[in-house]
């Protein structure tokens, strides 16, 4: 019994680990989307203080973000 209770505890102890690193590893990669989506913003907002239009500056920051964020404001969005 004391073999078991110590097999069950020393499982529960790697499962803990194991859901604490890859809970590490999604907060770097969501913390590394972020930046991304950051300088992905600042072009945009650099775009726009170039006097570009404001369509050709939202298809440069969509191509940007392709793949980085969920829908087609880079996942921002703002009042225009």
């Amino acid at each position: 019994m004391n073999k078991l209770l110590g097999a069950l505890v020393l499982l529960a102890m790697t499962a803990t680990i194991s859901v604490a690193q890859e809970s590490e590893q999604e907060t770097k990669e969501d913390i590394a989307r972020h930046r991304a989506m950051a300088v992905a913003h600042e072009a945009a907002a650099k775009c726009l203080e170039s006097g570009k239009k404001q369509d050709i500056c939202l298809k440069e920051l969509q191509a940007a973000c392709k793949g980085l964020a969920i829908g087609k404001f880079c996942g921002m969005k703002h009042e225009h």
